[in-house]
């Protein structure tokens, strides 16, 4: 069958066009096409489908490591151009079904598209992570031994934002999948690292639940510009840049009414072509 092969600021994806909604991804398949010694590589599988509840499209959403996810940032964004450029939709502005509800895209000149990625979620239940009181906005986390202080939150995935000095030093691949694990998620979580540079400037590295560390993450980006604004007094409107290249994020809520994230970045095609799904099974 057809794939093609987008990324948005560094975060790779196989894209599957799936008009009869008759494609069943599994944790073997997805790890075999995402494989990028054996099989096409990326950061995850995307399958677009026809919507079925509300939505023009639905976006079905694999981990390099064969799990489901809620919501991906930087693939939704690939999902706008591919369904364009492959027939599955005329409009530049489409609402698409995720497990984290419906998200709402619109196809910028350029390149560049825009996502309404909703409110963030601050209710530790609904992270979730397993912390008392009204938000786990300063939760202290025990890793072997040592506490870290992380903001966590959701963006319809869950999310632990750690502050840090030195970028560059931070410990991404150890403390990374040490949080990931961690007991107090118990659908694991996404672990970003964010140095605050000016009121309108935060850099961040990512460790990506499922899929270990990449170039960016857009669904991390929104959590980091979140807890920056609340804990550390930035703008409304930031620029966040990631190993892989740059998001502006928009969110001018609080804790009262968070209001809406809006997210705006660019995505491409890198390549396309033929692949027998059954050699990956």
């Amino acid at each position: 069958m057809r794939f093609a092969k987008y990324q948005g600021i560094g975060n790779d994806f196989v894209m599957l066009a799936d008009p009869g909604d008759r494609i069943t991804l599994n944790p073997e398949l997805v790890r075999g096409l995402t494989d990028r010694r054996f099989g096409v590589g990326g950061d995850g599988v995307i399958r677009v489908a026809p919507g079925t509840g509300g939505g023009e499209l639905v976006m079905d959403y694999y981990n390099s490591d064969g799990s489901a996810g809620e919501m991906c940032g930087n693939g939704i964004r690939c999902l706008a151009l591919f369904a364009l450029e492959n027939g599955l939709t005329a409009s530049t502005e489409l609402a698409v079904e995720t497990i984290a509800g419906l998200k709402v895209v619109e196809v910028l000149p350029g390149g560049h598209v825009r996502v309404d990625m909703g409110p963030p979620v601050f209710s530790p239940s609904q992270v979730p992570v397993l912390v008392d009181g009204a938000d786990a906005l300063h939760t202290s986390i025990d890793v072997g031994g040592t506490t870290v202080e992380a903001a966590c939150l959701s963006m319809g995935n869950p999310h632990a934002v750690l502050f840090v000095d030195d970028l560059e030093g931070a410990p991404v691949t150890t403390l990374g999948p040490a949080l990931e694990n961690h007991d107090l998620f118990p659908n694991k979580t996404n672990v970003e690292f964010v140095r605050v540079e000016s009121p309108e400037l935060i850099r961040m590295a990512v460790w990506e639940r499922g899929s270990g560390a990449t170039l960016a993450c857009g669904t991390g980006a929104c959590a980091a510009a979140v807890a920056a604004h609340l804990l550390r007094d930035t703008k409304d409107r930031v620029r966040v840049e990631l190993p892989g290249g740059e998001l502006e994020i928009e969110w001018p809520g609080s804790l009262e009414e968070p209001g809406a994230v809006m997210m705006t970045g660019p995505a491409e095609k890198s390549f396309e072509g033929e692949l027998d799904l059954g050699r990956f099974l």
